[in-house]
């Protein structure tokens, strides 16, 4: 009947509207839940910003502490750098002048080496000028001397071959007289042997 189907129908209402308020109850309940839970996240979130903030401005301090005491080693360095340089320009500024100093020295010893060494050259060279002219007279006199002697050997041989061919002529004289001796003395003993026999 009409009756209960409106009663029916109240009753479903009744229940929708129990389930929407216990699904709103619980979508409250969601949300209350998750903002407590945003919140804490926030609150951690925050507390670490302010620790990571902290620590880079520890770090920045740090980091510029350790720049200034760079920037005063350099500071330190450069001047004392600066120092070196300066004191090896002038030390090489003196071995330069030393060594300046040195090569005029060497020059003027050199020059005066060479000057003696000229002087003693072209008296090497006249006394070496006159040796040779000695010698050649030496030699001269030498080659005349021995052209002489060569001379005299010359003809002393011509005798002394002169003598031997005159020798030997006397001596083939000799031995021809004994060879016609014994050639006729051995006629004369064949003749003895054929009367004999």
């Amino acid at each position: 009947s009409l009756r209960d189907e409106l009663e029916s129908l109240r009753f479903e209402k009744d229940a929708a509207v129990q389930q929407a308020v216990q699904r709103s109850a619980d979508e409250i309940k969601l949300l209350k839940d998750t903002a407590t839970s945003l919140r804490d996240e926030l609150e951690s979130l925050r507390f670490e910003k302010d620790a990571a903030v902290q620590q880079a401005v520890q770090r920045s301090a740090d980091e510029i502490k350790l720049l200034k005491d760079t920037a005063t080693s350099l500071r330190d360095e450069l001047e004392s750098l600066r120092f070196e340089k300066d004191a090896a320009v002038q030390k090489a500024v003196q071995r330069s002048a030393d060594e300046i100093k040195l090569l005029k020295d060497t020059t003027t010893s050199l020059r005066d080496e060479l000057e003696s060494l000229r002087f003693e050259k072209d008296a090497a060279v006249q006394k070496a000028v006159q040796g040779s002219a000695d010698e050649i007279r030496t030699l001269k006199d030498t080659a005349t001397s021995l052209r002489d002697e060569l001379e005299s050997l010359r003809f002393e041989k011509d005798a002394a071959v002169q003598k031997e061919v005159q020798r030997s002529a006397d001596e083939v004289g000799q031995l021809k007289e004994m060879s016609s001796k014994l050639r006729v003395e051995v006629e004369r003993l064949k003749n003895l042997t054929n009367k004999n026999t």
